[in-house]
């Protein structure tokens, strides 16, 4: 996977007029300074993993939403639970053939967020940590995190594998922590 290719193909899927990002660039793991290295360079779930650092659970609020066939695509904002602090902004694209029509219907609801579906409907699953990413905010990003254009954060590319098939591809961007 090219991290352009596979960033600018997840954004493109929720055209903005104000641009999410000023700047994304590649970084190594070793690279991120805590505590992102710890919230970002791994293979589990973020849903579990904010949770953890955040020390509350976490709704979902999906922004914006499209089903092309059987691939769903979403972008939204991980909340501490009831609050509006938003911990995480992601965009996400679903094929949901490598799923059960119960874990379809329950992800289209929006209610729940991914990881915590899949969690709770015991599906097999892997995460594939694809790149870790240094953001610049954008207008966009700004806007919906609640942060100032130009702030600088992290996220990352991750590929979920559903029963040993490459289902879900995410972009993962922590609300600023430094």
């Amino acid at each position: 996977m090219n991290p352009q290719d596979e960033l600018d193909a997840l954004v493109r899927l929720f055209p903005n007029e104000q641009p999410l990002f000023e700047q994304a660039e590649h970084v190594s793991s070793a690279s991120l300074p805590d505590p992102y290295k710890s919230l970002l360079a791994h293979n589990h779930h973020m849903t579990v993993t904010m949770e953890e650092y955040h020390k509350s659970a976490v709704d979902v609020r999906v922004l914006d939403q499209r089903l092309d066939e059987n691939v769903y695509s979403r972008a939204i904002l991980l909340l501490k639970t009831g609050t509006e602090e938003v911990v995480q902004f992601g965009i996400v694209r679903f094929n949901f053939d490598y799923v059960t029509k119960a874990v379809k219907e329950e992800i289209l609801a929006g209610k729940i967020p991914l990881g915590r579906v899949l969690i709770n409907h015991n599906v097999l699953r892997h995460v594939d940590l694809g790149a870790v990413l240094r953001i610049t905010a954008g207008p966009g990003l700004a806007k919906v995190m609640k942060i100032e254009p130009g702030g600088i954060t992290y996220g990352r590319l991750a590929t979920i594998f559903c029963n040993q098939q490459p289902a879900i591809d995410l972009l993962e961007v922590s609300a600023p922590l430094l």
